[in-house]
């Protein structure tokens, strides 16, 4: 195998399949990283059996030649040494050379490395989807799909399925759902063609972080196609496959409260950056609590009590507040993560009492759902 290449190229790939790396895997010939050399191009891989991650660098794109004097060939390289070697090497070209002996040779200007390769026979082969069961929808938009959601997922393997977000498609809208039984974060989207349907996918928020990183946002369009236990997310220069968890998501559809008791609207960030200041004393109690009182028709107070710290107080205006007077009581780290998901200047917050969860939704924007238990304080 030999190629040369452009180092700009390497490292971008280098950088997204090392993503998927683990230095502990069961699998010792997955601590590496596979190069597969063919006449079209150049495609990396990196696995640690949950996630892999294949990036592809075409021979030419746009009429620039990206590799070339390529002689097709497989290898993996030890991926503890050969990214910071890369990204290292002291010209904007690389030669990798690989002898019968697997001895593997990279050049660039004056420097040359000699790196021990492993026979890429041994690396696992990536289940190859089929790709009639898929839909396309556009990077941004996946990504704030991703954003608005993931924060929510649990991080206690007590309930592993909840460690994931649910994602589901029925009737041509895409839904991505996640909690933690505390809190749950809701976004929909519609989806044109979909020649399919699913309820019970549900992908790991490990997964859906790191590809949240990865994806390029100067790409247009992402396919993903599902499996009984896979998930590809495929554009022109990457897939990315990700293992489902196995179980059953809870219906969380009927935590959502059909009517409220009080309604609130609120510009975003003016109540973010209350309770931002409110959360400041009460970082000692586990959930930092805040609390939140309803005052006439157009004020909210927000507090927290801390009896070692202090306390703090501090008044708000909101546009409006509809309904029965308000005293309730959440975690400021929830509200906050929800608030921040809300990429909108107004929020509506609906409440059915201190005791019963609250939804939060972006004013006039139905799509887009966060809701929160409150804390028992009284």
């Amino acid at each position: 195998m030999k190629f040369t290449i452009q180092r700009d190229q390497l490292i971008a790939g280098v950088q997204d399949v090392m993503k998927a790396i683990s230095s502990r895997t069961v699998i010792p010939i997955l601590t590496g990283m596979k190069i597969e050399a063919k006449q079209h191009g150049i495609t990396l891989t990196g696995s640690d059996s949950d996630i892999s991650i294949e990036s592809y660098i075409p021979a030419e794109e746009n009429g620039v030649v990206q590799v070339e004097e390529i002689e097709e060939g497989t290898i993996v390289l030890q991926a503890k040494y050969f990214p910071d070697i890369v990204r290292k090497l002291p010209e904007k070209s690389v030669e990798i050379e690989v002898d019968s002996s697997l001895k593997v040779t990279i050049r660039s200007g004056k420097a040359e490395f000699n790196l021990n390769g492993q026979d890429a026979e041994e690396y696992p082969h990536l289940p190859k989807l089929q790709t009639e069961n898929s839909f396309e929808m556009p990077i941004d938009l996946l990504k704030s799909m991703i954003k608005q959601t993931v924060f929510a997922v649990s991080t206690m393997e007590t309930r592993p399925i909840l460690t994931g977000v649910n994602l589901k498609l029925a009737n041509n809208v895409l839904a991505f759902t996640a909690t933690d039984s505390h809190r749950l974060a809701k976004r929909e989207i519609p989806v044109a063609d979909a020649n399919m349907e699913f309820q019970q996918i549900v992908v790991p928020g490990k997964s859906l972080n790191e590809l949240y990183k990865i994806l390029d946002d100067t790409e247009e369009t992402v396919e993903i196609s599902v499996t009984n236990n896979q998930i590809l997310f495929r554009t022109k220069h990457l897939n990315f496959l990700s293992r489902l968890l196995d179980g059953n998501y809870p219906e969380t559809s009927r935590l959502i409260p059909e009517q409220s008791k009080t309604k609130l609207q609120v510009k975003t960030k003016e109540l973010l950056s209350t309770i931002d200041r409110a959360s400041l004393l009460a970082k000692e109690e586990r959930n930092n609590v805040v609390r939140l009182f309803t005052q006439g028709s157009s004020v909210i107070e927000i507090s927290s009590n801390s009896p070692e710290v202090g306390n703090v107080v501090e008044e708000i205006s909101v546009e409006t507040i509809e309904g029965e007077e308000l005293k309730i009581s959440f975690s400021s780290k929830y509200m906050i993560d929800a608030l921040k998901a809300i990429e909108y200047d107004e929020v509506t917050i609906e409440f059915t009492g201190a005791m019963r969860p609250f939804v939060i939704r972006p004013l006039n924007e139905d799509s887009i759902l966060q809701l929160i238990l409150p804390v028992r304080t009284y």
